[in-house]
């Protein structure tokens, strides 16, 4: 597979699981019954697992190392935040307040992956 392939298909599953936190995290917040459908609850998953396949086959086809890109890391470490996040945002059994800060909080963080990623810098906000 080629290296814009890979990168259209990372690039298309991020846009896809953004959509699907965004659209669980909606759904959450009005108590729709739509967060307890089958598909809410797999595809997500599913479409996360391409997401990671994507980028550690991207990461080795441009011979990164986690130890020698400082923004990898950063990436990975908020990577690991944001899946915290998202489990307590998502999952019932925290009050309504906390489970909508969660979110809101994985979606900042989401939003530091994606600068990570396009500026190549642990501080994106440092680039100009």
């Amino acid at each position: 597979m080629t290296y814009a392939v890979l990168k259209i298909i990372h690039l298309a599953a991020v846009a896809l699981s953004f959509s699907l936190f965004f659209l669980r995290g909606l759904w959450m917040m009005l108590d729709s019954p739509q967060l307890q459908r089958r598909w809410a609850r797999i595809v997500p998953h599913a479409n996360d697992t391409v997401l990671l396949a994507a980028g550690v086959w991207l990461a080795f086809a441009l011979r990164l190392a986690p130890g020698e890109s400082v923004w990898l890391v950063a990436k990975l470490a908020a990577l690991i935040i944001y899946i915290g996040l998202g489990m307590l945002a998502l999952r019932p059994g925290r009050s309504k307040p906390r489970r909508a800060a969660a979110w809101l909080a994985a979606l900042v963080v989401f939003g530091y992956i994606v600068a990570v990623a396009v500026t190549r810098s642990a501080l994106p906000w440092t680039r100009l």
